[in-house]
């Protein structure tokens, strides 16, 4: 009997394993380097909320259970700065919100000048947001800064007054971001076919008709996707506090500096670990009733 040849793999074939090959050999590095950077150390850090550590010390973490949780739970002072930072949220976002989509319903309309205006408009958010803490420092300095001087106002400290420098957060992160919402509502907002405003044009439909329900229906998906990164981004809020005012006795009561002191200043790392879970929580869960939302509105449009 003679024997079977055995059937050798094509050109295009070899060709196509190859290139699997070589996608696999492109891609397995990445992912691998992702693990390491990013899930080793969150998984690393949830061990270590359970324990009494500090990386500054040589001893071995010692197992407390659920002791760092308790303590972080029942401390008023903590639940005092999750109380102020989500005033922060609220007071910033809404701003960002607002200024964000009304400047890009202003923009809308055709006028000269109107690509130079909307490209200087985003420079803020290109900007380093330590930078934009200490440029919005120095401009609210009460000796030599203009900020009070442009509102009248007098030698009013914004960055050292522990009492009213949450609002200068405000106004620095509301300065910073609102372009963002602007662009993703400009997005929005050119996506809106013109047919339905023609309609609305020949049914003489009033100006709150048409906002109401053509412009915002139609907005309104990613006006939530700019408002679920806003409220995560400022919650977790640290970098335009550091530049304004600092980490000392003068900066603002948020969690994210809380969670710096007790990470890198006081050096106890599982019980910052366990406080950085807790606001991981917190951020996850109200990102989910958004996305929840979010997900609600696409199925009605």
């Amino acid at each position: 009997m003679k024997k079977r040849n055995s059937v050798q793999p094509s050109g295009p074939l070899k060709r196509q394993m190859s290139d699997m090959a070589f996608v696999r050999i492109c891609i397995l590095p990445p992912i691998i380097l992702l693990i390491v950077v990013n899930i080793f150390p969150l998984l690393y850090s949830l061990v270590l909320s359970f324990t009494e550590f500090s990386a500054r010390k040589s001893f071995a973490p010692v197992f407390v259970g659920n002791d760092n949780y308790g303590a972080l739970l029942t401390d008023p002072t903590v639940w005092l700065r999750f109380v102020t930072t989500a005033q922060y949220v609220l007071m910033s976002v809404t701003g960002e919100m607002i200024l964000g989509f009304g400047i890009a319903l202003l923009l809308q309309e055709k006028f000269k000048g109107r690509g130079i205006l909307q490209t200087l408009l985003v420079l803020p958010m290109t900007m380093s947001p330590v930078i934009v803490g200490l440029m919005w420092k120095l401009f609210m300095d009460p000796n030599w800064g203009m900020f009070n001087y442009l509102l009248g106002l007098g030698r009013i400290d914004w960055a050292s007054n522990p009492d009213i420098n949450i609002y200068a957060l405000v106004i620095a992160d509301i300065w910073m971001w609102t372009p963002f919402v602007m662009l993703l509502s400009i997005a929005g907002l050119s996506a809106v076919p013109k047919s339905l405003y023609e309609a609305a044009e020949v049914d003489r439909a009033s100006w709150w008709f048409k906002f109401t329900r053509i412009t915002l229906p139609m907005v309104s998906p990613l006006l939530m996707i700019a408002l679920i990164f806003r409220v995560m981004e400022a919650f977790k809020v640290f970098d335009v506090p550091m530049g304004i005012s600092g980490t000392g006795s003068s900066a603002p009561p948020l969690i994210s500096m809380k969670l710096y002191k007790d990470t890198f200043l006081t050096w106890k790392t599982g019980y910052g670990s366990a406080l950085g879970y807790i606001v991981l929580l917190i951020v996850v869960a109200i990102t989910s009733i958004f996305v929840k939302y979010l997900n609600k509105v696409k199925q009605e449009g």
